[in-house]
This record gives C-alpha cells, sequence and structure tokens, in this order.
C-alpha cells in the first residue's frame, strides 16, 4: 500500500566531513569564497555576453544558459554546505528537515541534468560550426536555440516530477541520518522502509535520454570535428579552429569525468565525499573561469564593458 502522507522522518541529520574537525574553519572560508566567486563569475559571464553585441551567437547564448544552471547547483548545495559544515564543529552535524532535504535532491538532480544536456546541445553547435559552417546561420538561428532550451528544460521537469511522484509513494519511517553533505539519490534511498527496487530501475531508465544518450552524442560530435580539422591544411587553420570549441571540451571532460569517477568507481566516506565536490562545487567554479580566460571574445567584451562602466563613473 502506499503510504505517500505516512512519513514518519521529519528531520535529516547530515554528517558532512565530520572526522575533520581541526579544519572546519578553513573549510567554511573556503567553500564561502569559492561560493562568492562562483555565482559573481558565472553572473559576469551572463552580464558580459548580454551587453556585447558581437557575442549574441548560439554558442554565447547557451553559454549563459549553462551560467545559470551552474549558478543553480551552487545555490543549491553550497549554502546549506556552508550550515553543515558550521553545526559540525559544535554538534557533529546538521539537522536540515526532510522537506527541505527532497526538495534539495530534485533541485540538484535538476540541475546537473539540465548541465548534461546543454554540454549536448553546445558541442551540436560546435558541431555545425566547424562541420557545416556554410549552413550554420540556417541551422542554429534564435528559434532553433530557444527551442533547443525549452526542450531541455521540458525534458528535465517531466523526468524530475516522474521521479516525485514516485517517490511519493516511499514510506520513511528512520533511521534519518545521511553520511554526506547534501541530500543525494543513494543516500535518501536507504531511508525508506519500502522497496526502491522500482525507483532504481526508473533512476536507471532516465540516465539513457539524461545522461548516457548525451554523452553518446557529445562523443559523436567531437569525433566528426577532429576529423574536420584534421583536414584543415594548414597548421594555424587547425589552431584557429580547434580553439572555438577548446573551451567546450574543457568543461566537458571536468563534468562527465567527475561523474564517471563518482559513480563508476563508487567509494564510500570521506572519499566520496571529495569526489563530489568535483561536480558540486569545482565544475561550477571553473566553468566561467574557462570560459573567460581561453576566449578572447570574452576578454574583449568584458574589457569594453570593464571601460565603460569606469568612464560612466
Amino acid at each position: 500500500m502506499p503510504h505517500s502522507n505516512s512519513s514518519v522522518v521529519t528531520e535529516i541529520f547530515l554528517l558532512g566531513f565530520n572526522n575533520l574537525q581541526n579544519i572546519k574553519i578553513f573549510c567554511f572560508l573556503l567553500l564561502l569564497i569559492i561560493f562568492c566567486v562562483t555565482v559573481c563569475g558565472n553572473l559576469l559571464i551572463i552580464l558580459v555576453v548580454s551587453y556585447s553585441r558581437s557575442l549574441h551567437s548560439p554558442m554565447y547564448f547557451f553559454l549563459t544558459q549553462l551560467s545559470f544552471t551552474d549558478i543553480l547547483l551552487s545555490t543549491t548545495i553550497v549554502p546549506n554546505m556552508l550550515h553543515v559544515v558550521l553545526y559540525v564543529v559544535l554538534y557533529e552535524g546538521s539537522f536540515v528537515s526532510f522537506k527541505g532535504c527532497l526538495t534539495q535532491f530534485y533541485c540538484f538532480s535538476a540541475s546537473e541534468s539540465l548541465e548534461c544536456l546543454l554540454l549536448t546541445v553546445m558541442s551540436y553547435d560546435r558541431y555545425q560550426a566547424i562541420c557545416n559552417p556554410l549552413k550554420y546561420t540556417l541551422v542554429m538561428d534564435l528559434t532553433f536555440c530557444i527551442k533547443a532550451v525549452l526542450l531541455c528544460c521540458g525534458m528535465i521537469f517531466a523526468v524530475m516530477l516522474t521521479i516525485a511522484v514516485t517517490m511519493s509513494y516511499l514510506w520513511f519511517c528512520g533511521p534519518n541520518v545521511i553520511d554526506h553533505f547534501f541530500c543525494e539519490f543513494g543516500p535518501l534511498l536507504e531511508l525508506s522502509c519500502s522497496d526502491t527496487f522500482f525507483l532504481k530501475i526508473e533512476d536507471m531508465i532516465f540516465a539513457v535520454p539524461c545522461v548516457l544518450c548525451p554523452f553518446i552524442v557529445i562523443i559523436v560530435s567531437y569525433v566528426y570535428i577532429i576529423f574536420t580539422i584534421l583536414k584543415i591544411p594548414s597548421v594555424s587553420g587547425r589552431q584557429k579552429t580547434f580553439s572555438t570549441c577548446s573551451s567546450h571540451l574543457a568543461v566537458v571532460s571536468i563534468f562527465y569525468g567527475s561523474i564517471i569517477i563518482i559513480y563508476l568507481f563508487p567509494n564510500k566516506g570521506n572519499v566520496k565525499k571529495i569526489l563530489s565536490l568535483l561536480y558540486t562545487v569545482v565544475t561550477p567554479l571553473l566553468n566561467p573561469m574557462i570560459y573567460s580566460l581561453s576566449n578572447r571574445d570574452i576578454k574583449q567584451a568584458f574589457k569594453k564593458l570593464k571601460s565603460k562602466m569606469s568612464s560612466a563613473l
């Protein structure tokens, strides 16, 4: 029988990094700095792209959507992590409401899945720009870009709604302790007293269109891109063409590399928590840095915006 309104657990106790007592204050300050830099860096990317007309292209349009997603991911994970780190000094952990824990899980899963799809659309954009340059403006117009983003968001909304409905039928009767710094899918299911087999199968099925298929599309796109670049006769031409997708390739490598490590080689305890930091904290921090430091157009647009703001003051 379903137990949608019969949850006994009302609070979740997150242990966080409970055996790093000596450096808790340092970790708190470091995470706070990372959070501020992450949010400011991604907001700066959005501001620069919106301001500069030269950056009003599909690649930078998708980049702004990626920055929005990184802000959502960071604000979903890091503030609660700061709370856990601060309270673990006094109480060896931190309480969060059960509904708040579920909300964090949904927002985290949605932002991670959306990032997978956005990186896929961005790889398709690079494929069209490099492999089919003559048809690029016809294929990658504004209408297509908006439809692609709306389709990605609609797909993620449908998937998360289905998982949320299924989870509402689980009975959570205890225990209420999660040995992690945020509410993840596996640790949450371990708290359920119901049979979670169907939900695990459902999660595996949804992982195919949200994670596996996007990864395959990215790999295929870059295979075609690499073959096209190798056909360019001049070395400078190959380098110039590759530079247009190097930032995206670096972001994809960090994002999918961390996911593959954490899920294909599962570890428990602090090892898994440290690996989880890669795609929950480090990736949203590095994305704007990679695009801003290695992208000449963004650096030039930022200098123009900076000079205009300085002259206005």
